[in-house]
């Protein structure tokens, strides 16, 4: 059976959204993130639900799920796993840590210290992890969520620049509205509704729709216009240091996952502009300066997407042609 990107998407949005209520758009962009092998990194005050985001959406593709709550007493052996001594048998017996799950949260990520940040950096690039000379392969699809709180910096490491690389993407679910949130007390009355939570789809379904994904169209238009935003970022007036080529590649690989997601097997460049803030800001570092003009990354994307030529495709002008005939 063909895998079927969009179908497998609404499905999990339908059924995370028993649990989230209102968030639908960040949903997309994380299964975006999800279905191009990337890990998402969550930014948000405490208490709107990225955790539960996390744990919904584990649950609705029935992966393995495990929680790392990140202190600075953690050790880096606490998330991949030790070689520990057994007396009966006279041989050393690994024993794995958290990270080989299939969906691993890294709950509050900056309260740990670099060190064992730098123990995720090997899962998350090549999924696999190296314990005493041995390397030992993580099971697909791998996705690393970690979560961080942006105002309380009290006691924090923040994640360094290559690490922050790593992520995929950076999202932020926000605050409710009153009336989604007047929903979300209904719901939980009785019980948390995250307790019922079935699987709708399997891991092979996701491993399928991050192989489909690849064969999502790119124009070459669409190509050259994601190269000059990000090519544009490393000369920007109010940025040290721009997106990298790794930076490319995540926008051209999530603008074909929300393609496929939206049930289109080509990118459009509202899929890029859709992308470029959850893909570049947390890549783009800024010149002192511009921080004292109150400047920040999502500022300085909005001017490179704003700034770029938007390319009509073929596939774009035959589109609207056949809607002016009907």
């Amino acid at each position: 059976m063909p895998a079927d990107p969009a179908g497998t998407a609404t499905r999990i949005i339908a059924n995370i959204e028993k649990v989230i209520i209102g968030k639908r758009a960040q949903l997309q962009l994380a299964l975006a993130a999800y279905f191009s092998e990337g890990h998402i990194l969550l930014e948000d005050v405490p208490g709107v639900a990225k955790t539960m985001l996390a744990r919904a959406l584990a649950k609705s593709v029935g992966c393995a799920f495990k929680r790392l709550q990140c202190t600075p007493d953690l050790l880096p052996t606490d998330v991949t796993g030790v070689n520990v001594f057994n007396q009966k048998s006279g041989e050393f017996e690994f024993r794995a840590g958290p990270v080989f799950a299939q969906t691993l949260l890294a709950d509050e990520i900056n309260r740990a210290t670099p060190r064992t940040q730098a123990a995720l950096l090997e899962a998350m690039a090549e999924r696999c992890v190296s314990v005493d000379g041995k390397t030992y392969l993580l099971k697909a699809p791998f996705l690393v969520i970690a979560t961080q709180n942006p105002v309380d910096q009290e006691g924090t490491f923040p994640l360094p620049e290559a690490q922050l690389d790593r992520f995929l993407v950076r999202l932020s679910l926000g605050y409710p509205s009153m009336d989604e949130e007047a929903k979300m007390l209904t719901r939980m009355q009785m019980g948390h509704p995250i307790e019922d939570l079935k699987a709708v789809v399997t891991a092979d379904d996701v491993i399928a729709c991050q192989a489909a994904i690849r064969g999502v169209h790119l124009d070459d238009k669409v190509k050259r216009y994601i190269l000059e935003i990000v090519h544009a970022s490393r000369g920007h007036e109010d940025v040290l240091l721009g997106g990298s080529p790794r930076a490319s590649i995540a926008l051209f690989r999530t603008a074909q996952a929300l393609a496929a997601i939206g049930g289109r097997d080509f990118v459009s460049p509202d899929d890029v502009k859709k992308m470029a803030q959850p893909v570049l800001a947390h890549r783009i570092i800024l010149k002192p300066e511009s921080r004292l003009r109150k400047r920040t990354p999502a500022l300085v994307v909005k001017d490179l997407v704003e700034d770029a030529k938007v390319p009509i495709t073929d596939r774009m002008r035959a589109e609207a042609v056949d809607a002016f005939d009907d």
